[in-house]
């Protein structure tokens, strides 16, 4: 079994494996333009996070009622669990739907369905947090939050994503004003392909607690000792960083040297479908790759429950923790 941890950095569309988009496009009658579930994987091949963007955007069109989004969530959370993951902070979009015609309601209701039962079927506790995609207004963000105010019972907080150049954090501070008024989590994407300076501006305008992606804060040794001192976490994702040519290759990744600066730092798989891996898999991939040692990945396990939105379930987290610590890596490991 894997080091128990937990995933902090999952958008739920990016879960969609082939088979299950095709399967959902039967069931809702949706031509999709691939001749079979392997051709469609072989456009999993990305230049840039636009080029993601594109396909990510065109295939949610197989995502139309909520038993679909039930069986979105419930395949992930099984692979999840076969991972190692005893927590998930789940992410969605739900601008990218609503756009299409699928009512707010739909989504949620959907989503929850599944999260609902996830610790019983699955032993992975849950959280939802609601994104706002940057390259939209913060008119539609702030009507989007206005629209999920009847579901903040089971949304935990909010986040950004989508395209980051060209959109700066500061465009959403009066969302994240109000969200932080309606007592909501805050994390937002920044430093993936925008600047240092959005991580600065993430913190300091909006409020954010969490910090998704952030690896170009290694180019500001101001930001980064700041981020050491207050332990803002970041939820790193490797294989996607490479898919997307954020680094060229896992060895070139900074993780190590951002775990030696005292950074708090989280591996997470961002949108496992489409880029080669769950959770576990990106563990995998940077113990091999990076050379990392059992008590570096360990660290990694442990930031993953510090930096959880767990403050209403301590018993969970400090049981998590317990068993991170327990845990006997497999002999031979790299880095040993």
């Amino acid at each position: 079994m894997p080091v128990p941890k937990a995933e902090l950095h999952l958008h739920i569309e990016g879960t969609l494996e082939p088979e299950l988009a095709f399967a959902l496009a039967a069931r809702n009658g949706v031509t999709l333009p691939y001749a079979d579930t392997e051709a469609l994987r072989e456009a999993y091949r990305f230049e840039d996070l636009q080029s993601f963007l594109d396909l990510y955007y065109a295939l949610m069109a197989v995502l139309r009622t909520a038993g679909d989004f039930t069986d979105l969530a419930d395949a992930y959370l099984e692979r999840a669990a076969a991972q190692g993951v005893r927590h998930a902070e789940i992410f969605f979009d739900p601008q990218a739907h609503t756009a299409r015609g699928v009512p707010f309601a739909t989504v949620v209701e959907g989503l929850t369905a599944a999260l609902d039962r996830a610790e019983e079927r699955y032993g992975v506790s849950t959280r939802l947090i609601m994104c706002f995609l940057r390259d939209e207004s913060a008119e539609s963000a702030m009507a989007t939050l206005e629209e999920a105010k009847p579901y903040l019972d089971r949304i935990t907080g909010i986040g950004l994503d989508s395209a980051e150049a060209g959109h700066p954090p500061s465009k959403f501070r009066a969302v994240y004003e109000e969200a932080a008024r309606l007592g909501l989590r805050r994390v937002a994407h920044a430093g993936e392909e925008g600047p240092a300076a959005y991580v600065t501006e993430a913190l300091d305008v909006l409020g954010v607690e969490r910090v998704d992606h952030g690896l170009r804060c290694m180019e500001d040794p101001e930001l980064v000792a700041r981020l050491a001192r207050e332990r803002v976490p970041l939820t790193l994702c490797p294989l996607s960083n490479v898919r997307l040519r954020v680094v060229d290759t896992l060895a070139d990744h900074p993780l190590p040297a951002m775990m030696e600066a005292g950074l708090l730092v989280t591996v997470n798989s961002d949108d496992p479908a489409y880029f080669g891996g769950y959770a576990g898999d990106n563990y995998d991939g940077v113990r091999d790759a990076l050379g990392l040692t059992a008590e570096q990945l360990r660290q990694l396990a442990r930031n993953s429950f510090e930096a959880s939105f767990l403050e209403d379930d301590e018993p969970r987290r400090a049981r998590c923790l317990a068993e991170v610590e327990a845990y006997t890596f497999p002999a031979g490991a790299p880095g040993e």
